[in-house]
């Protein structure tokens, strides 16, 4: 396949243009329905896991002691950001925490109750409840010094989503109330793949085994079958239905990460809230970060727990501002296929990814060089102590400008085609200007924020 084909697509950023990476690559076809790899890297992330929960209960509670921290902290969750830009919610297809309830299934032991409709209709709310929690419990309360802790949090989402595989079929807490699926979903509008299906080969399709399942296989464990897939929000990308449409339906599409925040304009997205608490949150924690804790709580942890709460609601009603004011000066908030929308959600995505990129991606390059070192004392290997590296100062400042400025572009482009598109003669130049200010306004407050933390 040439590489011109590629570039074009991603870099000429138009959004009607695709590739199907199945009729490119047919091995990528032949993967997703043979289940061997995909089995394979599941086996090895249940593993990981496994070794990260017994190694944190049981091991030294020392984090210089005990790789447990770094694996969760600073691998598996920098790793899962930096996958919603290149396969959105294809890491939602290897998550391990549902491991444990599809054994719970096949063993029969669930009631496969329906699903209710509140999951449908507040499931979202539920998430980014249980996503601000976490948020608070990492920065406030010192869960990342503590193995501990850090394998009950992870012991806590396993809990949620086997008791859900208990009451309810297949994977219920991943399409409703999984808090890092639901961030995933809303970050991989932005993402460089798309899952889709071929409508014009599922027409007369009389079987559904995309959904239903067939010969003894699962059908779609989110409840979607290929059929139903129009966003990136809920499919899982797990490939389930590839092996099971007769059809030749599902596709597999490179495509301009701003593909469908243009055409979808943040629609589908479903609530308001997910963004600018991503981005509240993150500008909390980077302010979190530039205090001297210790000076101005003496070490209590109710102070903490304060000063990041407040942090916590201030960062929220800041970024919501920015939303709020931005639809208005914007002046259209209504589509006429998908309907009312908020125009700063799809702008401010490329943000929201990349401010929660930049944190995660700083914490694990600041502790990548004790990795090595902290296995060795946690195992008793000792050249493994002496297997460190050092990260210049700079690197850290070139890594976090270059990102939060991409992604100031990337959203002042969104803006730019929504004005001069889709609403072409509908947004006047005062708040054509006026949005682009606020744009602006926004990334500099990422700016001066960063500099503190560092």
């Amino acid at each position: 396949m040439p590489i011109k084909r590629i570039l074009k697509i991603v870099f000429d950023i138009d959004p009607d243009d695709r590739l199907d990476l199945f009729k490119a690559f047919p091995v990528l076809k032949t993967i997703f329905k043979e289940r061997r790899l995909h089995a394979s890297i599941r086996t090895f992330g249940d593993i990981i896991f496994t070794f990260i929960i017994l190694s944190g209960l049981f091991g030294p509670q020392d984090p210089k002691k005990n790789c447990a921290i770094f694996l969760s902290w600073g691998v598996w969750w920098p790793f899962l950001v930096l996958s919603w830009f290149f396969i959105g919610r294809m890491w939602c297809g290897f998550c391990p925490f549902p491991g444990l309830g599809r054994i719970v299934q096949r063993l029969g032991f669930t009631f496969c109750r329906p699903v209710p409709k509140s999951f449908e209709k507040y499931g979202i709310y539920w998430a980014i409840g249980l996503f601000a929690v976490i948020i608070w419990l990492e920065e406030s309360t010192g869960i990342k010094d503590s193995p501990r802790a850090t394998a009950f949090l992870i012991l806590f989402i396993l809990m949620g989503a086997t008791i859900s595989s208990v009451f309810f079929p297949l994977q219920a807490w991943c399409r409703y109330l999984c808090p890092m699926g639901r961030m995933t979903g809303a970050a991989a509008t932005f993402s460089l793949i798309e899952f889709r299906p071929d409508h014009e080969k599922c027409k007369g399709c009389g079987t559904f085994a995309c959904k239903r399942g067939r010969d003894g296989m699962r059908g779609c464990p989110v409840y979607l079958g290929a059929f139903a897939v129009r966003n990136n929000l809920d499919c899982l990308v797990c490939g389930h239905c590839v092996a099971m449409c007769d059809r030749d339906s599902p596709r597999l599409n490179l495509r301009s990460p701003f593909s469908e925040l243009i055409l979808n304009k943040g629609r589908f997205i479903t609530c308001s809230f997910i963004i600018p608490f991503l981005m509240g949150s993150q500008l909390a924690r980077f302010i979190f970060h530039g205090f001297d804790v210790e000076i101005w709580c003496q070490k209590t942890a109710i102070c903490n727990m304060g000063i990041f709460s407040s942090l916590l609601i201030v960062g929220f009603l800041y970024a919501m501002a920015f939303v709020r004011i931005g639809a208005h000066t914007f002046g259209v908030t209504e589509d006429e296929v998908f309907g009312r929308f908020s125009p700063m959600i799809p702008i401010f995505v490329p943000m929201a990814f990349a401010g929660e990129l930049i944190y995660r991606l700083n914490y694990s390059l600041s502790n990548a060089p004790d990795f090595f070192p902290t296995l060795g004392r946690q195992f008793g290997i000792g050249p493994l102590l002496l297997l460190t590296f050092y990260i210049p100062e700079w690197f850290f400042r070139f890594i976090d400008s270059f990102i939060m400025a991409s992604s100031a572009v990337a959203a002042l482009y969104v803006l730019y085609r929504f004005a001069n598109d889709d609403f072409h003669g509908m947004v006047g130049r005062s708040g054509y200007a006026v949005t682009q200010a606020l744009i602006i306004i926004m990334a500099a407050s990422y700016f001066c924020v960063l500099p503190i933390w560092r």
